[in-house]
């Protein structure tokens, strides 16, 4: 019989410790033989400094790759999809083209060229629901990156704003109409501790759809999965999703997270093996569904690349496949 998992974790939430605790794995120090370690951002740069040299054994798995910040550091990920966008160029691809005035049509960032810099500019006509401005919190579990291997996990949410959206300049330094964010919005004095200000993503989608059609949501939220699948592949986001629970419906929807997350990562909750094979069945995914797989894509044909070549390159207008027996607009697969 195989020996069980050994865990170590610098992060005190219930919704990892329970999960854990309910495989039945043990619980070691960091200074101990170790099989998984779930770090926090600034353990896992320390641990995989330069300076210590640290390299994983066989045996042993982490929550982050080392070099998540590339991604992650706004700076930084100017600096690769820049990178990213000269390879495709050279490679002849569509999502290199550029129009009249030599300016990139799919991938394109801003930068201050004298100051290193990174600026967000406001939409002068950004998407409001009553009346307030939201973000999308998606949970992407990236199993490898060579071949690119990623999940969307179904069950993200959107984080609504507290007082209605104006783009008054009076209003400008007024953090409960522009920033969604729970550590804000929570001292707020509209703000619900029900349900958090915050809405499932199917909720959305319902919402959209009664709102703005079928045909036009379906292209929305293709177009999001095809960033995050680029952005994937410029770095070869959020590193470190808050596990802090501010509701009930918050604390179940983080713990069943990390349970499907261990469901891919650790399978049948055995010692890590380098030699695994990493496309775990479907039946295992739970709320995961596979968001893009690189080896499955390249083992599918030249005629499947060529096809996936044509709808990267036509974006909006890609051809369809079929989800669940409906009409999905695709852009990436």
């Amino acid at each position: 019989m195989a020996g069980k998992v050994k865990w170590v974790t610098d992060i005190e939430k219930s919704v990892l410790i329970n999960n854990f605790e309910k495989r039945g794995w043990v619980q070691v120090t960091e200074n101990e033989d170790w099989n998984f370690y779930w770090m926090s951002v600034q353990t896992i740069r320390n641990v995989f400094s330069v300076e210590t040299g640290y390299r994983l054994s066989d045996d042993q798995i982490v929550n982050h790759f080392p070099n998540h910040y590339e991604l992650t550091r706004k700076d930084l990920m100017v600096k690769n999809i820049k990178r990213y966008r000269k390879e495709l160029e050279k490679e002849g691809s569509p999502l290199a083209e550029k129009d009249e005035n030599g300016k990139y049509l799919y991938l394109f960032v801003s930068q201050s060229n004298k100051e290193a810099y990174v600026i967000s500019l406001y939409i002068n006509n950004p998407l409001l629901i009553g009346g307030r401005k939201f973000d999308l919190r998606l949970y992407v579990l990236v199993s490898t990156y060579r071949p690119l291997r990623c999940y969307m996990y179904k069950l993200g949410f959107c984080r609504f704003c507290t007082v209605k959206y104006t783009p008054s300049t009076s209003e400008l330094d007024n953090m409960f109409v522009h920033l969604t964010n729970v550590a804000i919005q929570k001292h707020g004095e509209d703000y619900n501790h029900i349900h958090g200000g915050k809405w499932t993503v199917s909720n959305l989608r319902l919402y959209l759809e009664s709102t703005r059609g079928k045909e036009v949501t379906s292209k929305l939220f293709d177009e999001i999965h095809w960033i995050i699948v680029q952005s994937l592949k410029a770095v070869a986001v959020n590193a470190s999703p808050s596990l802090t629970s501010s509701t009930a419906n918050d604390r179940i929807l983080k713990y069943n997270l990390i349970n499907d997350t261990l469901n891919i990562a650790v399978p049948n909750g055995e010692i890590p093996d380098c030699k695994w094979n990493k496309s775990p069945p479907k039946e295992v995914l739970g709320n995961y569904e596979i968001l893009y797989d690189e080896e499955l894509a390249q083992g599918d044909g030249a005629d499947r690349e060529l096809r996936s070549r044509q709808g990267q390159s036509l974006g909006p207008r890609a051809g369809r496949s079929r989800d669940s027996g409906r009409a999905v607009l695709t852009t990436w697969k």
